[in-house]
């Protein structure tokens, strides 16, 4: 959920007093599901949203309510708004909590700064869903309890138990000392070590989360994006990784880059096609990539790749070589 349409609805019924579920979705360019979904958000966030029912019915919220919060100019507020509409909270599970500091942060302004803000804020765009190319940038689905586990060990310095499910491998429990917390366009990471060895985590494939009370092996104080850089470099580079030189449709080329460990370089064709150089985990990962964009895409290099693409086409092909009796 994010949370600027929290406090968008928020405002709509401070506004107008009472509002239909059906309204609000049209006001927020929703489905009335969502809206739903967001009114349960702002009651377990503490926001005082209650429903009447009836033919005149709604929801709305309790006559007088106002958060505190005191001190903020207009700028710092407008601030604090633009830096509520990024994905870090929704990707750690604190998108209903960061709902209501922004609202707090709305109310705290005087009434005549008030909805210049939130204007403001309308007039201000960070991260889309999409840019120019309509490349959609796809934020994962972490259930909030696991995520919760999850935080509350890194923050509170304990050991974890996750059950993880690895790419490729059935789901396993592991028991980790939990570093910190990290955020790629919409994906979350969990920062560990685990007998003394860095291990990265991505949070959308920890299936449950446990911690544990006793105290994580892990240092007072940690430089989280020097770890990551290094981390990042040491995936980019190890283990029995290919790299693969490919012509692709744009269609679908982040259905290729969406599946690669990392995009080495990238340039436009004159036939309208595009040119990366991608790696993959290793040469299965490969080979089950570019199956998967059919004649989207070709693979330029290695030679191996080419020839077990080929192999695997004729082979399809020639399963339908003749009608099938009956």
């Amino acid at each position: 959920m994010r949370a600027d349409r929290l406090v968008s609805l928020v405002l709509l019924l401070r506004r107008h007093g009472r509002l239909s579920a059906a309204t609000l979705a049209r006001e927020l360019e929703v489905s009335t599901r969502t809206v739903l979904r967001d009114i349960e958000a702002l009651s377990a966030a503490g926001v005082p949203v209650y429903a009447e029912r009836g033919r005149h019915g709604g929801f709305a919220l309790l006559p007088g309510f106002r958060t505190e919060l005191t001190g903020l100019n207009h700028d710092e507020a407008l601030a604090l708004l633009i830096a509520g509409s990024r994905r870090g909270a929704q990707a750690f599970g604190l998108g209903s909590a960061l709902a209501s500091a922004m609202l707090k942060v709305v109310d705290a302004l005087p009434e005549g700064h008030r909805d210049m803000a939130a204007g403001a804020a309308q007039r201000l765009l960070i991260d889309p869903e999409t840019d120019l190319l309509s490349r959609r940038l796809v934020t994962e689905e972490v259930p909030d309890a696991v995520v919760a586990e999850v935080r509350r060990a890194v923050f509170a310095g304990h050991r974890l138990r996750i059950h993880y499910a690895a790419f490729g491998q059935a789901p396993k429990w592991r028991t980790v000392d939990p570093v910190g917390l990290v955020t790629v366009r919409g994906q979350g990471y969990l920062l560990a070590t685990r007998s003394g060895e860095d291990r990265t985590y991505r949070l959308s494939r920890v299936l449950a989360a446990q911690e544990l009370p006793e105290p994580a092996q892990r240092p007072d104080r940690v430089d989280l994006d020097r770890a990551w850089r290094e981390r990042s470099t040491r995936f980019r580079t190890g283990g029995d990784q290919v790299t693969v030189l490919v012509r692709v449709d744009p269609a679908r080329r982040e259905e290729l880059v969406g599946t690669a460990l990392a995009v080495l370089a990238e340039e436009a064709e004159a036939g309208g096609r595009l040119r990366l150089e991608v790696t993959f985990q290793d040469r299965r990962h490969a080979e089950w990539a570019l199956w998967q964009l059919a004649a989207d895409a070709e693979a330029l290099a290695p030679q191996w790749l080419r020839i077990s693409l080929r192999d695997r086409a004729a082979a399809i092909a020639g399963s339908y070589a003749s009608r099938p009796e009956g």
